[in-house]
């Protein structure tokens, strides 16, 4: 089987990955968390993962239910690395929604004429109106992390960015949009581990990006410009929510419980929605205590 990007990935793995990194990979059996400083050795089990998810699932129907009789308009922004799970969580929370209202905004690369507008303007135009949910699969942050680590976009227009960035969210929050920012951040091991699988596996070779393969050597730089967005742009009126997100059943459900405590809908269940669990899921300070490269 031709691997794409002439087996990139799997060259990075053998000839250029941390040693820790590499070797945690090749010990760990299908099941085992990769980074040390996880707050679980395994995965949480299918059974009970289901078990939770199903109840989680009745909440998310009520919620819309909801939205659409009370014109509540909800916007959630995920963001995280590649092969943070950001497609899998997405698809977690919507599975039971009716499409016509909830709309997931995965926007390509700009064409010539949406790079000649006012940066914000294309994702405005994804804005829900009454009684919808929009959830970016990415967004604007973009230009804060992405651009920035590639080089995409000039110091200037990054500046220029963070200087509209809380105006912009503060325009949405006065608006009355229900606006949830959630980053999910995973380990460099395990972000690998990803990427691997999906280079052997036909049906999800589709996901890697050139991007994705540039990246690999570039975790330092995206650490950093991480780090930096975080700062700037957590606000009291539109806060990060942090998920660690090495295991993506955790971090799913961690995911829909925080956008269910965040919309008061009729007959919401508090005591099936449950605290999102702190070990995994706060602010941006949670991305500190994480490693975010193995020692």
């Amino acid at each position: 089987m031709k691997l794409p990007f002439d087996g990139a990935i799997s060259a990075f793995f053998q000839n250029k990955a941390p040693k820790s990194v590499r070797e945690a990979i090749l010990a760990a059996d299908k099941d085992d968390i990769l980074d040390p400083s996880y707050p679980y050795r395994e995965e949480m089990k299918g059974k009970a993962y289901q078990t939770q998810m199903d109840a989680l699932q009745i909440e998310l129907v009520k919620m819309q239910s909801d939205l659409k009789t009370t014109g509540k308009r909800l916007v959630v922004v995920f963001e995280g690395r590649d092969a943070a799970g950001k497609g899998g969580t997405i698809g977690a929370m919507r599975e039971n929604l009716n499409p016509r209202a909830c709309t997931v905004v995965a926007l390509a690369k700009p064409s010539d004429h949406e790079a000649a507008q006012w940066y914000f303007q294309r994702y405005i135009d994804w804005l829900p109106a009454k009684g919808e949910i929009a959830l970016f699969d990415r967004s604007w942050y973009n230009r804060a992390m992405i651009e920035h680590v590639f080089g995409f976009c000039t110091p200037e227009q990054r500046a220029h960015f963070f200087a509209q960035l809380p105006d912009f969210e503060r325009m949405l929050v006065e608006e009355g949009f229900i606006f949830r920012k959630i980053w999910l951040e995973v380990g460099q091991a395990e972000q690998l581990k990803r990427f691997l699988a999906r280079e052997q596996d036909p049906l999800k070779q589709w996901k890697l990006s050139l991007i994705d393969i540039e990246g690999l050597a570039k975790w330092e730089s995206y650490c950093e410009a991480v780090d930096e967005t975080m700062e700037r742009s957590h606000f009291t009126f539109a806060p990060w929510t942090v998920i660690l997100s090495d295991d993506k059943k955790r971090a799913r459900i961690a995911a829909v419980q925080t956008i269910l405590g965040s919309v008061d809908y009729m007959g919401r269940d508090l005591a099936v929605i449950g605290t999102p669990d702190p070990l995994i899921c706060g602010g941006p300070e949670l991305r500190t205590t994480s490693g975010k490269e193995l020692a």
